[in-house]
């Protein structure tokens, strides 16, 4: 049994026209993946970033003596704390004007993960004196870590101020 041969008289036109529609294809996608021209940040300004994540304290008391008397050996902890954590209050300021407030609710579905921030502030490029106060403890009056920084930002440049619970310290990066 033998097989009939390819007609290619007749498949030409088809073969041509899929070349030039893949072809077409071709530089159409290449010329969208370089035009139009993005940037994230105008030319003329610069981004300023606020993005961490921490833990607020937990409520704690101390076990009465009868408390412990009444567990097991094994389970006598000497202090009982809630699940939840606190809210953590987060500000900053800008050249000594408040840019951002808020207090972080923590995450997770009994609320006992890292409060989260990220926020941007898009400025003009130049120097800034940026202070950022967090209060990871609403027994606390004050904001239990301070940080003060003299920045000078170029233009299209991020700067992001993070904190390191390790160091209980703000740093930027």
């Amino acid at each position: 049994m033998s097989r009939p041969g390819i007609d290619w008289g007749r498949r030409w036109p088809h073969l041509a026209l899929g070349g030039a529609l893949t072809l077409a294809l071709f530089l159409g996608v290449a010329m969208l993946s370089a035009r139009p021209m993005w940037q994230s940040v105008a030319g003329d300004m610069a981004l300023l970033r606020l993005s961490f994540a921490h833990s607020g304290v937990r409520d704690c008391r101390d076990r009465t003596a009868e408390e412990l008397a009444k567990l097991p050996a094994n389970m006598r902890t000497p202090q009982v704390c809630e699940r939840r954590r606190a809210p953590v209050r987060v500000e900053l300021d800008l050249d000594g004007e408040l840019a951002f407030a808020a207090d972080l609710s923590p995450s997770g579905l009994s609320g006992s993960g890292p409060s989260r921030v990220y926020h941007r502030f898009l400025v003009p490029a130049g120097s800034y004196r940026v202070a950022v106060r967090m209060r990871d403890d609403p027994a606390e009056a004050g904001f239990t870590q301070e940080a003060a920084f003299d920045i000078v930002v170029a233009p299209a440049e991020s700067v992001a101020i993070d904190f390191d619970a390790t160091t209980g310290r703000f740093y930027l990066h």
